[in-house]
């Protein structure tokens, strides 16, 4: 059901229900500000009807485009490059894509109207393991399922009426873009930056191949598949981005100065990163029947020395793989550990081994340091130090947990008292009996001997110091929790890694002038198969050493898609180069990204390869802006929008808490649903959309339903960029009959300016050029400025829209989570200009008026907007006049400048505190009706000074009238002085001052 609100125009009634657009041919396309594309963007229509227009405008932007082999030079303009993370084309739009495209939309119109030279690009994150899986199962071409769902994916985009500049297209499975890729991995092969490990891997053993620790659930099984994760030892193809660790930290220090990336964001690229200070450890080692070894752990906490009570050793630590020769249980053991979680707290004693804590050494005599256990504990990372952590149970919540499990009987020492609470525990306490670990520093106790009585911090030290002065026993050092990005997967749609393997000469690159390595066709025989198809096609995998010329074999894996869209922002400005990834004019000309938005769920591991490719390739030489500026900071993110999910409405049974289809509830879209086979009222909630949750929305559907324009700006006032929308599409009728409401004020200042005229020379040529030179404070106060002959209801207006005008700016240029707010300006400025229209008011102020509200609501809803901007055109003295102004808007609304303020900050807050709204509650019969805001200067006509009484009654007389024409002609007055009673049958008018300042108006009609 379409919904039509009566009072909207006739011209109108169509642009938002979802029916076909009454849209002149030359309005079907935006004319973009960028000069250097001129191009005319996509129209998106308001229903999937509209095929005929969307097509005459993908022609006239084909047409207008010019040559994409060059990157664009910012040198004409400014220039923005914004820039919304690419989909994988999995088949169909989801309301996420919906609202990080229309998000990147709004403002990269918004900065074409501000005179910018913009970038909008879209791509395609192609290469993945759902498109491989869907090949295998249907024994076709991952190829071509994937150009198929890009096909689709784009009509998509078209609807929704999102502006990119489609000549920068790729797809990432393109050998034209892969290639690049390939040459990527060779520069940091070169640069000792690409290596091959032996490295412990997670293994699906179903899909047959490596997952990434976010690819694992809680209960060790993989995200995809569901099988028990196994880890098995494999070598692969490893980037050392912990080379540029340090510079990956220190650079987030810059971005939260600027306060441009969310804090969220970088808290967790902070902890990713995980720098920890601390100390380097050496304890002894004694296994029974062999001479003594020293193991290494890496501590925070050398404070808590005096309290360990074991040591615990990494699955793949030395010790414990030379033990699993000869002890048959621990072999058992560590097959066990492979699929357990990674945070098991089970472990294995190892038997006749025992470690020395060196605090032995500088203990005084009377403290006794007794022998540790050492234990195996999956929980122990292997690369975290050197695979060996030191147990503290008493200062250490996962070493707690795992001591009770262990030995839930055995004591507990704390050796660290709480700074506030200096009569805390301080000798031994049974695990039991201990609430939990003393995690934060504090005073030692006088189990640390002559440590006693420091605090952590100093003890600390101290510690460490004399361990050092006895041979070397510790060291302070830092320790990272980032590991070498592990770029190897076991699966054929991806990247070919460019390495052949020669029995001679070992892994040798493929030369460059040999790239790209294609990947080969697959057929049907592929079909039912798992593993890597790749290992199977012999006639590609048996290739010639480029350095021995003897036979050899290329490398069966490929790269990470995170590879892929580590570098693809840096394809877009110049996508045409077949030599270079990009040449660096390009990269000099648009790099680094103005604005990235994206889903935060890319927070951490897209983001951080991003940088880390970044900084490489700025090394290199390749991003010379970067040479030019010392100190800088090399990112390639300026600012970064990070949206939250969609979650949809969501039915279920009470009872069993069994999600529901809408189909099985009556009145779904009701705010009275009822269970069909129960009669039961459901619950209802917002969750992420998912097919098990029957909760998902097909955009297509919804912008078929309701419009592209009406669907995108709901999304935008439903909720703070950052936060979780709720998508309830039934609340889109506000949206709607907002739209019928700022048609119907175009439509009154259309027949306004048809019936009084419009002239050159008039106050809206005056706020015209104000945007361009905005009124200041002392024009202001000079005693003959503009502003002397406005009417109260005109300064009235003039304030609002000023106001209005730089909220919205403020917001696009500098909060953009608030996004929703601008919606909420629009809707209150639309609902002033209906409130006037009808009133004797200046019209060409009304114009000027009316022009600025769809120039701001232009970004939002461009379809709509332009609709209402044609509307305009077809009076020839409003077409005029915006020609006149701004040559070419007579034609396109794009072809106007975003509205500037007219009025300085200084000069808005002079104009707000003289002019400043009276409140004037309004009765009919003494009952209270409404109440409404006036201008002062409706009361200030009988307060002059050296005026004759007879004057001063005749300008009180005349401040009624006004009033009275003012009040009436309001919406609520409207409805309580004439619909419900006859206005011109009225008794008295009669206006009270009150003591606060405000006015009380009653209106008589009974005798």
């Amino acid at each position: 059901m379409y919904v039509v609100i009566s009072t909207a125009p006739n011209w109108v009634s169509k642009a938002y229900t979802g029916k076909k657009l009454n849209v002149r041919p030359e309005s079907a396309m935006y004319a973009c500000c960028d000069a250097s594309l001129d191009c005319a963007c996509r129209m998106s229509s308001a229903s999937t009807s509209t095929n005929q227009n969307i097509d005459k405008s993908q022609a006239v932007w084909k047409d207008g485009q010019t040559d994409g082999e060059k990157p664009v030079s910012r040198q004409e303009k400014k220039r923005s490059y914004i820039l919304s993370m690419f989909p994988y084309p999995s088949g169909s739009l989801h309301m996420g894509h919906v609202r990080v495209y229309t998000i990147s939309d709004v403002l990269a119109r918004y900065k074409r109207m501000k005179g910018y030279n913009v970038l909008h690009p879209m791509g395609w994150d192609a290469f993945g393991l759902p498109a491989e899986n869907a090949a295998i199962e249907r024994g076709a071409d991952p190829g071509v399922w994937t150009t198929q769902n890009i096909s689709n994916m784009k009509e998509q985009l078209t609807g929704m009426g999102v502006c990119f500049d489609w000549r920068t297209e790729f797809m990432t499975c393109s050998p034209s873009f892969y290639k690049h890729t390939q040459k990527l991995f060779l520069m940091l092969h070169n640069c000792g930056l690409a290596y091959q490990a032996e490295a412990t891997v997670n293994w699906d053993p179903i899909d047959k191949t490596v997952l990434a620790n976010e690819q694992v659930d809680s209960d060790g099984k993989s995200w995809r598949s569901g099988a028990v994760v196994e880890k098995i030892q494999l070598k692969q193809w490893f980037f050392r981005i912990t080379a540029f660790q340090d510079s990956l930290l220190r650079d987030l220090d810059a971005l939260d100065k600027h306060d441009q990336w969310p804090e969220r964001v970088l808290t967790q690229q902070r902890n990713w990163l995980g720098k920890s200070s601390g100390a380097k450890i050496k304890f002894g080692v004694c296994i029974e029947g062999s001479p003594w070894v020293q193991v290494t752990v890496f501590t925070t906490r050398p404070d808590t020395l005096f309290g360990v009570q074991y040591l615990a050793l990494s699955i793949r630590h030395p010790i414990v793989q030379d033990l699993a020769h000869r002890l048959p249980k621990l072999r058992d053991f560590l097959s066990r550990a492979a699929t357990l979680p990674p945070n098991s707290k089970e472990g294995f004693l190892l038997p006749g081994v025992q470690a020395i804590n060196p605090i032995d050494i500088v203990a005084p005599d009377g403290v006794q340091v007794e022998k540790l256990p050492v234990y195996v504990a999956p929980y122990v990372l292997s690369g975290y130090g050197e695979g060996a952590v030191m147990g503290v149970p008493g200062h250490d919540s996962r070493d707690l947990s795992f001591w009770r499990q262990q030995n839930p009987s055995n004591i507990v020492y704390v050796v660290v008292d709480a700074t506030h609470d200096p009569v805390s525990i301080r000798t031994v306490t049974s695990g039991s009996e201990l609430p939990e670990a003393l995690v934060h520093p504090g005073v030692l106790n006088e189990r640390c001997g002559p440590y006693a009585g420091m605090k952590s911090d100093k003890g600390g030290k101290q510690i460490i110091a004399d361990l050092q002065s006895r041979g070397q026993l510790a060291s302070t050092a830092d320790s990272w929790r980032l590991r070498d990005w592990l770029i190897s997967r076991q699966r054929y749609w991806g990247t070919p890694i460019p390495v052949v393997h020669c029995q001679s000469c070992g892994a040798v690159p493929v030369p460059e002038d040999q790239l790209p390595v294609e990947l080969p066709k697959l057929d049907d025989s592929v079909k039912g198969k798992k593993g890597n198809p790749l290992e199977q096609i012999e006639s590609w995998v048996n290739t010639t050493c480029p350095t021995c010329r003897q036979p050899a074999k290329r490398d069966t894996d490929t790269m990470d898609t995170f590879v892929d869209s580590s570098w693809y922002f840096m394809r877009f400005p110049d996508p045409q180069n077949a030599k270079q990834p990009f040449s660096k004019e390009a990269a000099e000309a648009w790099l680094p990204v103005d604005t990235y938005i994206g889903g935060v769920e890319h927070a951490i591991l897209h983001l951080l390869y991003a940088r880390f490719i970044y900084k490489f390739l700025s090394s290199e030489g390749l991003l010379p802006q970067y040479q030019k500026r010392e100190n800088f900071p090399v990112e390639p993110f300026t600012r970064l929008i990070s949206q939250g999910m969609v979650h949809g409405k969501t039915f279920s049974e009470p009872a069993t808490g069994r999600f529901l289809h809408p189909s099985e509830v009556d009145g779904a879209e009701t705010a009275n649903p009822m269970i069909k086979r129960s009669g039961l009222r459901p619950a209802i909630t917002f969750e992420k959309m998912s097919k098990s949750k029957h909760n998902g929305v097909d955009p297509s559907v919804c912008i078929a339903k309701w419009g592209a324009d009406a669907t995108r700006a709901h999304i935008l006032f439903s909720a703070p960029v950052s936060e979780i929308l709720e998508w309830d599409e039934e609340k889109i009728v506000g949206i709607q009959r907002w739209f019928a409401r700022v048609a119907k004020v175009v439509d009154m200042c259309y027949k306004g300016s048809s019936s009084n005229g419009c002239e050159k020379t008039d106050f809206g040529d005056l706020w015209v050029r104000c945007e361009k030179a905005p009124l200041t404070v002392e024009i202001l106060n000079a005693p003959d400025h503009d502003l002397k002959n406005f009417s109260p209801r005109d300064l009235d207006i003039l304030l609002l829209v000023a106001s209005t005008v730089s909220s919205v700016n403020h917001t696009l240029e500098h909060n953009v989570y608030a996004l929703n707010t601008i919606i909420s300006d629009l809707i209150k400025l639309t609902n002033k200009l209906l409130e006037v229209s009808d009133v004797v008011i200046d019209q060409s102020l009304l114009l000027w008026a009316t022009s600025a509200l769809l120039r701001m609501l232009a970004p939002i809803a461009p379809t709509f907007s332009e609709e209402c901007w044609a509307t305009l055109q077809q009076d020839p003295k409003i077409s005029v006049w915006c020609d006149h102004h701004w040559p070419g808007s007579n034609k396109f609304i794009f072809q106007t400048p975003f509205p500037s303020s007219p009025l300085t900050p200084e000069a808005q807050t002079l104009l707000q505190s003289q002019w400043k709204s009276v409140n004037c509650a309004v009765q009919v019969d003494g009952k209270l009706r409404f109440s409404m805001d006036i201008p002062p200067q409706f009361f200030h006509k009988g307060d002059k000074q050296g005026i004759s009484k007879n004057r001063k009654e005749a300008d009180v007389q005349m401040m009624q009238k006004d009033l009275a024409q003012l009040i009436v002609n309001s919406t609520e007055g409207r409805y309580w002085l004439r619909e419900k009673n006859q206005w011109d049958k009225r008794k008295r008018f009669i206006v009270v001052n009150k003591p606060d300042g405000s006015k009380l108006v009653n209106v008589v009609f009974r005798k």
